[in-house]
């Protein structure tokens, strides 16, 4: 029989292939839960895991239709302020950042629509609100807070996250 050039070596690779020396009980691969590992342990009856998941399922379901209702009210089609383009864009920054230069109208374009006044999507009413520009603001100023803080040499993820919840209460207010 001949001798394994690199015995230590050898060796290290049967304790990978059988981690567990002889005599050494193996542990089952799925142990049973015990009292302590699930807050539920003993429900036999079902009545607690029941009840909460009947409690449950009526409070969220109650809030999802409260949310469903109100965003479809305030919110009917929310592509419609994401219909933009990079003309609408430009003319629109031109708009927020000189106002004194904008020659034309203020008021929102509308057009009848199935018997009753709707208004043009942002694409074609530089007056219609939009929610891109202020979504690509926040974001633009979330990175540039993240190069300057990069320059400082004071860069965390912690501090990104800083700055996004000021931004967001910046916002909010």
């Amino acid at each position: 029989a001949r001798q394994p050039l690199f015995p230590s070596v050898m060796s290290m690779y049967d304790n990978y292939r059988n981690p567990h020396p002889p005599g050494m009980q193996i542990p089952p691969p799925n142990p049973q839960p015990g009292p302590y590992d699930n807050p539920l342990y003993g429900a036999s009856s079902g009545l607690i895991k029941t009840g909460l998941g009947v409690y449950g399922e009526k409070f969220l379901g109650s809030s999802s239709e409260f949310m469903q209702s109100n965003i479809s009210r305030y919110f009917s089609n929310p592509q419609y302020y994401f219909h933009v383009n990079d003309q609408y864009v430009r003319n629109k920054l031109k708009v927020i950042l000189f106002p004194f230069l904008h020659r034309g109208h203020w008021t929102r374009i509308s057009e009848p629509v199935g018997g009753r006044l709707s208004y043009k999507p942002p694409m074609y009413d530089i007056n219609a609100p939009d929610l891109y520009i202020p979504f690509m603001a926040f974001g633009s100023f979330i990175i540039l807070a993240g190069f300057t803080l990069g320059f400082m040499g004071k860069f965390t993820p912690e501090a990104i996250n800083l700055q996004f919840t000021r931004g967001l209460i910046g916002w909010g207010l």
